[in-house]
């Protein structure tokens, strides 16, 4: 009886395990798929607060009270990363905040560049600040400089625009990006690749 119990649990466990989980209320370490062969798991919580923000590129600003998940890594990087692209605008008053992370200093929207999650930007190993990668999209290839952190750990402040942290997973680039790529920002959001060059 106890042996069917204890499998009932490790059952459980592992199916638990299997799920990809959104702003669960709970502070347990989830795993989140990868296909990369790793694993990057929720390290916190972040809870919402928020304030002025600019829903330029349908951002999304900070509820109060809501728990947004934060993460201190991002999936292993390969020759063919996948990952999500995201529109924001670097320049001035547009809705990526402050100035970039790399270079302390804004880009126009014709520009060719990029911010990346927490993990692939600077925490994996490699420091990715303006460096050029490659990104691959809608049947098409650009490469694009790295300015600037999209913030997998802290939001919901001015500093990030009021905006929850990024998924693990995120490259946010700006509508010149876009454009190379033939896609309509208005989508959102599209499934791409890339990799260092």
């Amino acid at each position: 009886m106890a042996n069917m119990k204890l499998l009932a649990v490790l059952a459980l466990v592992q199916l638990l395990s299997c799920l990809h989980v959104h702003g669960v209320s709970a502070s347990v370490d989830m795993p989140t798929a990868t296909s990369g062969g790793g694993s990057c798991h929720v390290s916190g919580y972040l809870p919402g607060q928020s304030g002025n923000c600019n829903p330029e590129h349908g951002s999304t600003c900070c509820v109060n009270g809501h728990r947004y998940p934060q993460y201190k890594c991002s999936p292993p990087v390969s020759a063919e990363t996948p990952a999500i692209l995201t529109i924001n605008s670097f320049a001035e008053g547009g809705d990526g905040g402050g100035k970039s992370f790399c270079d302390n200093r804004y880009h126009k929207d014709s520009e060719l560049v990029v911010a990346l999650s927490t993990g692939w930007l600077r925490l994996d190993g490699t420091n990715r600040c303006n460096k050029m990668i490659r990104i691959n999209g809608n049947g098409q290839s650009v490469t694009a400089k790295v300015v600037d952190e999209c913030d997998s750990v802290y939001g919901c402040d001015k500093e990030h625009n009021f905006e929850p942290p990024c998924p693990n997973n995120d490259v946010d680039a700006s509508p010149a990006v876009w454009k190379a790529l033939g896609l309509n920002g208005n989508i959102g959001e599209f499934k791409v690749t890339w990799s260092d060059v």
